[in-house]
C-alpha cells in the first residue's frame, strides 16, 4: 500500500472509528439522557458500519462476505434513524411510534440475508437488494426533508434566524444526503468516495459542535420548553386566582414590567408562570399584560375627557403612541379614536 493509499485509509477509517465512539457516547455516557440521543447514536452506528465495510473492501477485495452483507444491511437503518432523530427534535410526538420505522425494515433485511446470503447470491444483492436499500434510504431522506421544509421557508423569508437546533438538524440532514449521493455516484468517481465523504461530513459537524460548545447544549439538543409535566390542575387554579393582583394593584401600568416581576409577586418561578400562560391560557406574557392595559384604556377613553388618547396610552403602560395604537387595534379590531367615538354616540342615542 503506497503512501497515498495509506492516507486515504487512515482518514476514511478514522472517521468511521470516531463515529463508533460517538454513537457509544450518546447511547451510554451522555449526561443528558434524552430519547433523541438513541436515534442519533443509531444513526452514527449504522453509518459507521457502512463506512468501515467500504474502507476494508476497497483495500481488500477478499473481505469476508458476511462483513459485506452486514455493511450493506446497515444502510436500511440509516434513513429511519435520520428521520426519527429529526422528528424527535422538531416534533417529539411523531417519534413515539419509532418501531414502525425500525422493526419492519430490519426484519425484512435480516430475513433476506438469511434466505439469500451475500456469499451465494452476490448478483442478487448487487443488482436488486442494494438498489432497494438505497431507494429506501432516499425515501427517508425525502421524508425528513418534508419535515424540515419549514426551515427552508424561514431561510427564504429572512425574517427570523435559525436557532442552534435548526442549524444542527439541517447540517445532519445535509450530511447524510451528501453521503447517500457519494455512494450513488461512486461508479463515476471512486468507491472510497462515500467513506471519505463521511469523514469529511463527520469532522465538519464536530467542528460545528465545538464552535457552539459555549452555548451549553449537547449537540444542539433543544431544551424542552417545559421539561416538567404540566402544572397540577389545583395549582393552576390557585395561580390564576393570584393573577388578579395584576388588575387589582394595576401592575400592568409599569411599562417595564417583566415576567419575573409578576412571578416574584406571586411567589412562583418564572418558568411556572410562563408555562401556565402558554399551556393553560394560550397566551404569551406580552399579550396577557397588554389585554389588561387595553381594558384599562377602554375605560379611560369612555370616562375621561381630560386626557388625550396618547396620554391614556402612556398611562396604561405603553412605551409609545404607535405601540398603543397597534396593540389596541390588534386586540379590539378598531383604533382608540374610533372606539371612543362609537361609544360616545351610543351614549348620546
Amino acid at each position: 500500500m503506497n503512501f497515498e493509499n495509506q492516507l486515504i485509509f487512515f482518514f476514511s477509517a478514522l472517521g468511521a472509528f470516531n463515529g463508533f465512539l460517538l454513537s457509544l457516547y450518546f447511547a451510554i455516557v451522555a449526561e443528558r439522557k434524552k430519547f433523541s440521543n438513541y436515534f442519533l447514536a443509531l444513526l452514527l452506528l449504522v453509518l459507521s458500519i457502512r463506512i468501515i465495510k467500504s474502507v476494508f473492501l476497497f483495500f481488500n477485495q477478499n473481505l469476508f462476505s458476511v462483513f459485506i452483507q452486514i455493511g450493506l444491511s446497515a444502510c436500511v437503518l440509516i434513513g429511519p434513524a435520520l428521520y426519527l432523530y429529526t422528528v424527535s427534535q422538531a416534533k417529539p410526538s411523531k417519534a413515539k411510534k419509532w418501531w414502525i420505522h425500525i422493526i419492519p425494515s430490519l426484519s425484512i433485511v435480516i430475513i433476506l440475508g438469511i434466505v439469500y446470503p451475500y456469499l451465494d447470491n452476490r448478483k442478487l444483492w448487487t443488482t436488486f437488494l442494494v438498489k432497494g436499500i438505497y431507494f429506501q434510504w432516499l425515501l427517508y431522506i425525502l421524508l425528513t426533508g418534508f419535515q424540515l421544509k419549514y426551515l427552508l421557508k424561514k431561510i427564504a423569508s429572512k425574517s427570523t434566524k435559525l436557532n442552534e437546533v435548526e442549524v444542527w438538524l439541517l447540517s445532519i440532514f445535509a450530511g447524510v444526503s451528501i453521503i447517500w449521493l457519494s455512494y450513488n455516484i461512486a461508479s463515476y468517481t471512486s468507491y472510497i468516495v462515500g467513506a471519505l465523504s463521511f469523514s469529511f461530513v463527520f469532522y465538519l459537524l464536530v467542528l460545528l459542535w465545538l464552535f457552539k460548545r459555549n452555548k451549553n447544549s449537547l449537540f444542539f439538543e433543544k431544551k424542552e420548553k417545559y421539561e416538567n409535566k404540566k402544572i397540577d390542575t389545583v395549582e393552576v387554579k390557585l395561580i390564576i386566582e393570584k393573577l388578579t393582583v395584576i388588575k387589582g394593584e394595576k401592575l400592568f401600568k409599569n411599562p417595564n414590567l417583566k415576567l419575573s416581576d409578576i412571578a416574584n409577586q406571586l411567589n412562583i418561578s418564572s418558568h411556572q408562570l410562563s408555562q401556565l400562560l402558554n399551556d393553560n391560557l394560550g397566551k404569551s406574557f406580552s399579550l396577557f399584560i397588554n389585554e389588561f392595559r387595553i381594558e384599562e384604556a377602554k375605560q379611560l377613553l369612555i370616562s375621561s375627557e381630560a386626557y388625550t388618547i396618547e396620554t391614556i396610552g402612556y398611562d396604561c403602560g405603553f412605551n409609545s403612541k404607535s405601540t398603543f395604537f397597534t396593540t389596541f387595534k390588534k386586540i379590539t379590531g378598531t383604533t382608540p379614536a374610533k372606539y371612543k367615538k362609537e361609544k360616545s354616540q351610543k351614549e348620546v342615542n
